[in-house]
């Protein structure tokens, strides 16, 4: 019995092709996502007297490689008022709660995911 395969090599070069596309895409997804989320979060944090510099101070950091993206986001450690980021969206027993990450998150939940269906749609193609 003999098993002749046409193409194999060509598949093989395909399904490369769309990992590494995918890895590509699914990295801008992420960052897109990332940055709506921070100027969303900004925009909710700003106009409080008492957190000037506050909103300046919300960024976010891309990580990861071959297989794994992600985003980190939120106030900087580096910037002025970077602490009070979970004062301002819990609250504090004499402060009520500024939701500003939380919402901002949901806010762009939707995007996300389309950004997402969109990368592996385009990658596969």
């Amino acid at each position: 019995m003999n098993i002749t395969v046409i193409g194999a090599r060509e598949t093989a070069a395909s399904f490369i092709a769309s990992t590494l596309a995918l890895q590509l895409k699914s990295r801008q997804a992420v960052e897109i996502t990332a940055r709506k989320v921070k100027d969303s979060a900004k925009q909710r944090a700003s106009g409080f007297k008492h957190l000037p510099h506050y909103p300046r101070s919300i960024g976010y950091d891309l990580h990861g490689g071959p297989g794994a993206v992600w985003a980190e986001i939120g106030p900087d450690n580096r910037a002025a008022q970077w602490g009070l980021g979970r004062f301002v969206e819990f609250g504090t027993p004499t402060s009520g709660p500024h939701p500003h990450m939380g919402p901002a998150l949901v806010e762009n939940e939707a995007d996300f995911a389309h950004g997402m269906l969109t990368a592996v749609t385009e990658s596969i193609r």
